[in-house]
């Protein structure tokens, strides 16, 4: 009786192991489009991002729209299309946070400074924000601008008053730094991130960290998306440690964690 008991708990075993566990339920797979609209200071970052998302998950499409994070918010507020926000102020992603264009918690996704940006070989030999009243002409962001409003702060703290009449305007920070490049202005405050992304078309003037601002960039689904998984999953994307390598090596720094 014992052996009888003893083999069958044996051929129990042997069967148990043998089993052939059932396959984990997959995820369905992302499909669709989504429209990204990003700060323009994350122009060609988030363009090779998107080129690797959509290689990393065929069949889906990043489209983005890329401009001021104050005419974006607008644009969303009016009913523009469009599936994630991501601001280089936190700001503007509030203003669609209070008015319910977005319903998720918006999450940092990377930091900026700002930079002086001059013509090549620095002609007006421009050291400091200081050498900026007697320069010549002077591009900044528009004022509604987040970088139009980080130079007005980096300028402010330190001092420096602008001549009006010396200071010309660009709706982004893309267009503040063409007027250097092609010659309209002979200075610009940008992000350090767009002077890197120039090339040689300037130079780069370093402001100090006790003279700069810390641009915050915030990132969130919007309430209207019509492919909310797709959109949380650029989200994750971005946020994960790949993609977070890849906005560093544009320049960006990490965003700064909450105290």
């Amino acid at each position: 009786m014992k052996r009888a008991l003893a083999l069958l708990s044996f051929i129990a075993i042997v069967g148990a192991a043998g089993a052939v566990p059932a396959r984990a339920a997959k995820r369905p797979k992302l499909m669709g489009s989504i429209t990204v609209s990003a700060a323009a200071s994350l122009t060609e970052a988030f363009t090779k991002m998107g080129a690797h998302f959509q290689k990393l998950n065929k069949g889906t499409t990043v489209t983005f729209n890329f401009s001021a994070s104050s005419t974006l918010a607008q644009q969303i507020q009016g009913g523009a299309p469009a599936d994630v926000f991501a601001s280089a102020d936190r700001a503007n992603m509030q203003e669609l946070v209070s008015g319910g264009q977005v319903t998720s918690e918006p999450i940092d996704l990377a930091a900026n400074l700002l930079t002086i940006v001059v013509k090549p070989g620095n002609p007006k030999g421009v050291e400091s924000l200081a050498d900026l009243p007697g320069v010549g002409i002077v591009s900044l962001c528009a004022a509604t601008a987040p970088c139009g409003k980080y130079a007005a702060q980096a300028l402010s703290q330190d001092g420096i008053t602008l001549p009006v009449d010396k200071v010309t305007l660009g709706q982004d920070p893309k267009a503040t730094l063409a007027a250097v490049a092609t010659g309209d202005a002979d200075a610009g405050i940008v992000y350090v991130t767009d002077a890197r992304s120039a090339g040689k078309s300037v130079h780069s003037v370093r402001i100090p960290a006790s003279l700069n601002v810390l641009a915050v960039y915030p990132i969130a689904r919007l309430a209207s998306s019509r492919n909310a998984r797709l959109a949380n999953a650029w989200v994750k994307y971005v946020m994960s440690a790949p993609g977070q390598t890849r906005l560093q090596s544009f320049g960006f720094l990490p965003a700064p964690t909450a105290a």
